[in-house]
C-alpha cells in the first residue's frame, strides 16, 4: 500500500461521496438492506515489519464483508467469482481502525456486483481517510440438485444507488471482454519488444521465482468449508512480495492488483501450490505474476486463480525509486514479459478513461478498438453521474423549458428540461439515432454514421457552424461573410435502462479532432435522459458538461442574452410530437457500413 499522507474525507471533491462518507463515519443506519459493515482495530499480528496493516489481511476482511452482503441479498451461500482492479491509496498503521462497507449494487441472473469501500480512522486525532474501493462479483452456490439459484433484482433507493445500479452493467461489459482485449493486443503485434532485454545489468527472471505450498485448514475456510477467496489472495500477495523483493533487494510497496477471476473452488484439506515470478520491470514499477493451484494427495493440480500485482519501491520521501531491468526466460518468460506490457497499457486506459475524475481527464483520449469498452463505460457513467448531481440552480424558464446550471471548478454544467407529450419509448427511438438531429437542431449541418462499433455504440462525424468566426481556432479559413464550419467526431453510446431514474436513456459527446493552429476544446459529457411520467409523457433532460474552451456555445444562454437552448428544445419537442406515430420510419436503424476504420483520425472520443 502507498505511504502517501492521508487526508480527511471532507477534502474530497465529489459531493455525493462526501455525503456517503459522512454517513459512513457517523455510523448512521443504512436504508440499503444488503449493506454490511465491518470495523477492525489493527493489531501487531495483522501487520508487516513496518507496523502497517498487511494487504493480505485487508483482502481477507474485504472478502468476508462482501460475501456477507452478497449472502444477505441472495439468501443462500455465495462464493467470490472475481474482483476488479484494486488501487491502494494509503497505509493503515497499528492501533488505527479499518472500516469496511459493502453492499450489492446490482443483481443479474445468477451473479451480483458488490461495491466495497475501505476507510481508516485514527481514534486519537479523529481523522478519517479513504484507503481503497473495489467491486467484487459473487455467485450463488448450486443447490443440492445442481440447480443454479436465480437472484431477485435489486431495487435502488437513493440517487447514488441508482447511478451505481446503472453503471454496474457497464462494468460487467468491461469484465467480460478483459481477457479478449489482452489476447488481441498480444496477437496483433502492437506490443513492441524492448531493445535490450539482455542488458549487462538485467536481472534474470528465474532469480525472482518463488514457490510455496499452503495446507488449507478449517480457520482458512468459510462456513461452506470453501477456502476464503481473501485467504487465497493473502497467500498470493505473500509470495508476490517475496518475488518483488528478490528483484529490487528492498521492501516493495503493493500499489495495484489487476482484475482477476477465481477459476474454481478450494476446500479444507487442499494443498495450494503458489508460484510467483517477476514478469517485467519498468522504470519505477514492476509486475509480478502469481498462479495458485490446488491438489489433493492424489489427482492432478487444479488451476484456482492467477493474479498480476504491481509494486513500487519508495524512498524516504515517498517517491518511487528506479528499478533494475529484468531478463525474461526464453519462450514462456518472453510471453509473460510482453503480457505485462499489454496489461500496463490496459491499466493506463482504465486509469485515464475510467478511474480518474472528470476534471482530471486528459483533453484527448486516442481512439483504439481495444479501448472502446472503456470509452463506452466512461461515456455512460459520466452522463449518469451528471444526472445524479445535486444543487442545480434554475437559470431561466420560458414556456416550461427550464435551463439549470451547476458550477464545478473550471466546468459549467448545463441541464435543459421539458415535458413532451410523447411516450418515452418513442422519444428514445427518435433521439437515439443521432443522424435525426439534423431535422431539428440548426447546429447540426451534417451528421454521418461512419462506424458501427457494436449494437449500442456508434461513431458519427458531425459538421457544425463555428462560434469563432474569423478567429484562430477555426479549422478552415474562408472569405469574410462566409460561414465557417468545423468537424466533430462523436462516440454515441445508447442504453435502454428500465429503472425509475431513467427508464429510457441515450448518450453524450466530446469533440475530438485537432487541427494545426486550432484551439482544442472539449465537451466532457453531453446527452439525453428520458423519464416516463405517470401520464405516459416524457420528461426529457439534456445535459452538457463543458470546459472553458467551448463556453462560447452556451454562455449567452446562461447569461440570458440568448434563447438558443429554448428554440432548439422547442424544435426538438415539435419534431418528437410530429413523428410520435411513426418513430421507426424516422429513427433509422444503424446499419453496418463498409467504411474504413477511423482509427488513424480519431484522437478523442466520448458521446
Amino acid at each position: 500500500m502507498s505511504s502517501t499522507e492521508p487526508h480527511d474525507f471532507e477534502e474530497e471533491d465529489e459531493e455525493e461521496e462526501e455525503d456517503d462518507d459522512e454517513i459512513f463515519r457517523q455510523g448512521k443506519e443504512s436504508l440499503n438492506p444488503t449493506e454490511v459493515r465491518m470495523s477492525q482495530i489493527v493489531m501487531p499480528c495483522h501487520c508487516n515489519h513496518r507496523q502497517e496493516l498487511s494487504v493480505g489481511q485487508l483482502l481477507k476482511w474485504m472478502d468476508s464483508t462482501a460475501c456477507l452482503s452478497a449472502e444477505r441479498h441472495a439468501g443462500s451461500p455465495c462464493v467470490t467469482a472475481s474482483m476488479d482492479d484494486i488501487d491502494f491509496e494509503h497505509t493503515i498503521s497499528v492501533g488505527q481502525v479499518v472500516n469496511i462497507q459493502a453492499k450489492v449494487n446490482r443483481a443479474f441472473n445468477t451473479s451480483m456486483e458488490v461495491g466495497i469501500q475501505v476507510s481508516c480512522e485514527d481514534l486519537f486525532y479523529d481523522r478519517h481517510w479513504r484507503v481503497c474501493h473495489a467491486f467484487a462479483t459473487f455467485v450463488t452456490q448450486r443447490t443440492n440438485t445442481g440447480q443454479k439459484v436465480t437472484l431477485r433484482p435489486i431495487v435502488p433507493q437513493t440517487h447514488k444507488e441508482k447511478v451505481e445500479y446503472s453503471i454496474a452493467a457497464e462494468r460487467r461489459r468491461v469484465r467480460m471482454v478483459h481477457d479478449d482485449i489482452i489476447k488481441d493486443l498480444l496477437s496483433s503485434g502492437s506490443i513492441q519488444q524492448e531493445d535490450s532485454l539482455s542488458g549487462y545489468n538485467a536481472v534474470p527472471a528465474e532469480k525472482t521465482k518463488v514457490e510455496s505450498v499452503e495446507l488449507v485448514l478449517p480457520p482458512h475456510a468459510n462456513h461452506q468449508v470453501n477456502t476464503f477467496g481473501g485467504q487465497i489472495m493473502a497467500w498470493m500477495v505473500n509470495v508476490a512480495m517475496i518475488a518483488a523483493s528478490r528483484l529490487c533487494q528492498a521492501h516493495p510497496t503493493l500499489r495495484t492488483i489487476d482484475m482477476f477471476t477465481f477459476r474454481g473452488p478450494s476446500k479444507v484439506g487442499d494443498r495450494l501450490l503458489l508460484r510467483a515470478i517477476v514478469n517485467n520491470a519498468f522504470k519505477s514499477s514492476l509486475e509480478v505474476g502469481v498462479r495458485a493451484e490446488a491438489y489433493q494427495e492424489e489427482g492432478p493440480n487444479r488451476h484456482i486463480n492467477s493474479a498480476f500485482m504491481t509494486f513500487e519501491v519508495l524512498d524516504k520521501s515517498g517517491k518511487p525509486c528506479n528499478l533494475p531491468r529484468i531478463r525474461p526466460e526464453p519462450v514462456e518468460g518472453e510471453r509473460r514479459f510482453q503480457g505485462a506490457i499489454a496489461r500496463k497499457k490496459i491499466r493506463l486506459d482504465r486509469k485515464y478513461i475510467i478511474s480518474c475524475k472528470q476534471s482530471e481527464a486528459p483533453l484527448s483520449v486516442p481512439w483504439d478498438p481495444r479501448n472502446q469498452v472503456y470509452l463506452s463505460y466512461n461515456n455512460v457513467s459520466a452522463l449518469k453521474m451528471l444526472a445524479a448531481k445535486k444543487s442545480w440552480r434554475l437559470s431561466t424558464e420560458k414556456d416550461q423549458v427550464c435551463l439549470y446550471t451547476l458550477e464545478q471548478k473550471s466546468m459549467l454544467n448545463i441541464r435543459v428540461e421539458k415535458v413532451v407529450d410523447v411516450p418515452a419509448s418513442t422519444a428514445f427511438a427518435l433521439l437515439a439515432e443521432l443522424s435525426n438531429r439534423t431535422h431539428w437542431d440548426k447546429h447540426y449541418k451534417e451528421c454521418e454514421l461512419i462506424q458501427r462499433v457494436d449494437e449500442e455504440d456508434f461513431i458519427y462525424r458531425v459538421v457544425t457552424p463555428s462560434v469563432c468566426q474569423g478567429k484562430v481556432g477555426s479549422p478552415t479559413s474562408s472569405p469574410q461573410g462566409e460561414e465557417i464550419l468545423q468537424d466533430f467526431i462523436l462516440l454515441a453510446s445508447v442504453r435502454l435502462i428500465v429503472l425509475d431514474l431513467e427508464p429510457e436513456g441515450s448518450g453524450s459527446c466530446r469533440p475530438p479532432i485537432s487541427f494545426e493552429k486550432c484551439n482544442r476544446g472539449e465537451v466532457l459529457c453531453a446527452g439525453f435522459t428520458i423519464l416516463e411520467t405517470e401520464n405516459k409523457k416524457s420528461l426529457i433532460n439534456y445535459y452538457n458538461q463543458a470546459s472553458p474552451e467551448v463556453l462560447p456555445y452556451i454562455s449567452n444562454d446562461v447569461a440570458g442574452l440568448s434563447s438558443s437552448f429554448y428554440h432548439t428544445f422547442c424544435a426538438c419537442s415539435k419534431y418528437l410530437i410530429q413523428n410520435k406515430l411513426h418513430p421507426t420510419a424516422e429513427a433509422d436503424q444503424h446499419q453496418p457500413l463498409q467504411t474504413p476504420s477511423p482509427t488513424k483520425t480519431l484522437h478523442s472520443t466520448q458521446l
